[in-house]
Formats: structure tokens, sequence, C-alpha cells
């Protein structure tokens, strides 16, 4: 899950110790901001080596949170903490196939193992993966990892019965209407895809969890990416936005049907804030939007 999302334009930026991203922004030579279009190969490339340099301090931050390094792992689905054994958005797993596209380091997909399922994790970032297979290494059932991006699943069609996403790849492709396709492509009849990614109205946001980040600044139909560049505008990290509607209208043009759309709520035992995400802004607008679908039997 990122925590870095609807930045708008801002002046060059350098190294800041204090900074969560400080080690990946050295590494990568990320020195200012922009809103341009990217192509698919440009967000790929900024995606892959954006998480490779950033796993470490991701880990640091959230892995606790997200039970990375527990034998089992965990199914958190947002940074409102919505735990897939609590809600059971994707049904009964047991016995099913299943793929977690864009897995990271895998809890989710480990947890779903965990109950029964025959998992598959992907991943665009090698370095994400290495993390999850330290964490089999102490136990907990086996997952089978995949390093490939979104856009192109490496799999026969028809090949799972559920699909399932916790705000990983969706927000990082430049053509995620592709990601609904090639998702009902591997998907049998019947089969369930659920995936999370941060609420398309936080675009219009400044990207700060205090009282600056309730000011909407951007416009919420601007599907310009965020881009962060180094000093040759060689992008180093890629978000991109669509609305609600076009979402929906992706996901139906891939063939698929929407069941629903959970807009968390924040709870009041969670006073903890990840990147934008924080008890502020929670108690006034969502952060996270789960689209939960079916492929017509």
């Amino acid at each position: 899950m990122p925590d870095s999302t609807s930045t708008p334009p801002a002046p060059p930026i350098g190294p800041d110790p204090d900074d969560r991203h400080a080690a990946a922004n050295n590494t990568l030579g990320t020195s200012g901001v922009s809103r341009t279009p990217v192509d698919t190969a440009a967000s790929e490339r900024a995606s892959r080596a954006w998480w490779d340099a950033d796993a470490d301090d991701y880990h640091r931050a959230h892995g606790e949170f997200l039970g990375v390094d527990s034998a089992a792992g965990e199914f958190v689905w947002c940074p409102e903490g919505l735990h897939e054994g609590d809600h059971h958005l994707l049904g009964d797993v047991s016995g099913k196939d299943v793929l977690e596209v864009g897995c990271g380091s895998a809890p989710c997909a480990r947890w779903l193992a965990g109950q029964g399922a025959r998992v598959v994790g992907l991943d665009i970032s090698m370095q994400m993966l290495a993390r999850g297979v330290d964490a089999m290494e102490t136990g907990g059932a086996p997952v089978p990892l995949v390093q490939a991006g979104a856009e192109s699943l490496p799999f026969a069609d028809a090949s799972f019965d559920v699909a399932c996403s916790a705000f990983g790849a969706v927000p990082f492709v430049a053509d995620s209407a592709l990601v609904m396709r090639e998702v009902e492509r591997v998907l049998r009849p019947g089969g369930v895809w659920v995936f999370a990614v941060n609420h398309p109205m936080r675009w219009i946001f400044l990207d700060d969890p205090g009282p600056r980040g309730l000011t909407a600044t951007l416009p919420y139909f601007d599907r310009t990416p965020y881009v962060e560049t180094d000093d040759a505008g060689v992008p180093t990290y890629v978000e991109h936005h669509r609305t609600i509607g076009d979402r929906v209208r992706e996901i139906v043009a891939a063939g698929l049907e929407v069941r629903d759309i959970i807009e968390p709520e924040w709870p009041e035992w969670l006073d903890r804030e990840w990147g934008q995400w924080s008890p502020l802004r929670g108690q006034l607008f969502p952060g996270t939007a789960i689209f939960s679908c079916v492929k017509p039997s």
C-alpha cells in the first residue's frame, strides 16, 4: 500500500533525512514533482525501481501493521485496518485457486494459504517478493511468487476462482482498464475480483494527514498522473488517477459485474497515521475504495 498519493505539483525536492522515503529518493535521485502523462513502459520501470528501493523502509514503517513478518501473514485491506478475516470480502477461499495482484511481500497471500486456498502472488518488485520469501522461511503455508506486471498476467485463461489486490498494482499502472481485462481473462466463470485503491476523491486534496490536507486543491476530473522525477526528468515514482465512474466503466467494459463499492469508515480504535491517512481526515471523508466484482457464470 502506498503512503504518498495525490500530491500537487511542487518545486524541486531534495533529500530530507526525516522523510520516510528519503532512502528511496536518494537511491533514485528524485529531485522534482510534476503532473505529466506517463505510458505503460515508463510507469512499469518507475514502479519496479521505486518499490525495490523503498522496500526496507516500507516494511520498517508498515510491516507490523500488515503482519509481514508473521509466519502466517495477515490480510489487511487498507490503512483503516479492514481485515479479510472479519469482513470476508472474498468469501470462502478454502480449496480455491487465488491470485493476488501486486502482492508485495505477500502477507495477504500467505494468510489466504492458511485458510486453505491455493494461492499465487504476483508483484513487479523483486525486493518486495524477496521479503515475502524470507517470511515464508519462518513457517506457514508456502506460496509461489511471480515477478510480473499486472497489465500482462502470465497465466492461462480461466486459471483462478478468486483474484484480489490490496493497494497493489492498480493505482500504479498506466492502463488499469487492461488490468481489468487481464483479470477477467484469468478468472473462471463465477470468479470473484476484489481490489482496494486510494479513494478517488482523495486526489483533490493535498497529500497531508493534518489540517492542510482538508482543503481541496486539485480537479477531481484531471487524470494526469502524479510523477516524481530525477534531474534528467526520468520518472522515479508514478501514480495514476481514475474517478469512481472510470473504475466502474473499466470493470464493466472488461465483462465483469460490480457487486459493491466499500468505503471503510475510520475505526475509533485506530490512532495511527499512514502517509496521508489519519484519524482527522478519516472522520470526514473516505480514504479507501474497495471494488467487489464478479465474472458472470
